[in-house]
């Protein structure tokens, strides 16, 4: 025990660092080199390898067997399973050297599988799931779940899948439905069908919700791509799958909900600051989203962090 700095050494582990938090635990047969950086109250377990060039938040957990190699950030509450493996050079050869290694980040409350690999210089998103033995190819979204060699996307945290008709109570046919996300709902316009064929129709303002300025459509999209992951300022959208399938995630801050559009009567609206994801699409898919406003950048908010903070500011009625 290091009681001068309050962080336990097991007598078979070697901690060069001076760097290490308080109620950080060190196990045995751990090595971490001297500009290694550790946080408070992490778990360090056998046969854990941390070189200098690594930065570790707090409460983080370190399985057995991990190799942390120079590049690597990880920051507060991850989970990191045993043997999971980092690399830091994409074109490694014996005996030269890159002027710097490719900068790894795993965000905050992320967790990684047993087994899993992650290439250089890819960031895995803030409470992102790697299950295990997957081989993370490219960076992964904040709260996604990938599986699989290469990963890819197969859900979103704490988003569980749900068909438009388990919207609907008991089994009826809503006009609108609200949802669990904040001023998301889902809607059922008319239909009519006769010999000639079927014809949806939605007006704008009543069916949806406003009076859109723009149209666009998303389509041929490989089933691996992801689509969105932004939140608008002050648009508003509503999405139709007007032929195929895809998955629409919709995040508020606080809640996240997966609605599954499959068919042309059916459409979800998203207000502003709403997190939007589309996903899974189907070969044939064609969607169709409706906006308010026509095309700014200055309106997109990319990064899911940033977008939390706005979230929660609002939520204290901060500017």
């Amino acid at each position: 025990m290091n009681s001068a700095n309050g962080f336990f050494v097991h007598s078979q582990a070697i901690c060069e660092s001076e760097d290490i938090g308080r109620d950080t635990r060190i196990w045995a047969f751990a090595h971490i080199l001297p500009g290694a950086r550790l946080g408070s109250e992490c778990n360090v377990c056998d046969h854990v390898f941390i070189e200098n060039d690594v930065q570790i938040g707090h409460r983080v957990t370190l399985k057995c067997g991990v190799q942390l190699w120079d590049g690597i950030t990880i920051e507060d509450d991850v989970f990191i399973g045993p043997n999971a493996t980092f690399t830091n050079d994409p074109f490694p050869r014996s005996k030269v050297y890159p002027q710097e290694f490719a900068r790894t980040v795993i965000r905050k409350g992320a967790s990684l599988g047993a087994n899993c690999t992650v290439l250089p210089g890819l960031t895995i998103g803030t409470n992102a799931m790697v299950g295990a033995g997957a081989v993370v190819t490219r960076s992964v979204p904040a709260n996604a779940i990938v599986v699989g060699n290469p990963a890819k996307i197969v859900g979103y945290v704490d988003a569980r899948p749900v068909c438009h008709e388990q919207i609907t109570a008991a089994g009826k046919v809503a006009a609108q439905t609200e949802t669990m996300v904040k001023g998301v709902t889902l809607h059922t316009m008319n239909k009519f069908a006769d010999l000639r064929g079927s014809l949806s129709v939605g007006n704008f303002g009543h069916a949806i919700p406003f009076k859109p300025v723009r149209y666009f459509m998303v389509y041929d999209v490989p089933t691996e791509e992801i689509r969105g992951e932004h939140a608008h300022r002050v648009c508003h959208q509503f999405l139709v799958a007007v032929k195929g399938l895809v998955h629409v995630v919709a995040d508020d801050g606080i809640h996240r909900q997966e609605f599954i559009l499959d068919k042309p009567t059916q459409g979800v609206y998203l207000p502003a600051m709403t997190w939007g994801i589309q996903y899974r699409y189907s070969p044939d898919a064609i969607l169709m989203v409706f906006a308010s406003h026509h095309y700014d950048a200055t309106d997109y908010i990319r990064d899911y962090d940033e977008f939390r903070i706005l979230t929660e500011c609002a939520g204290n009625g901060r500017p």
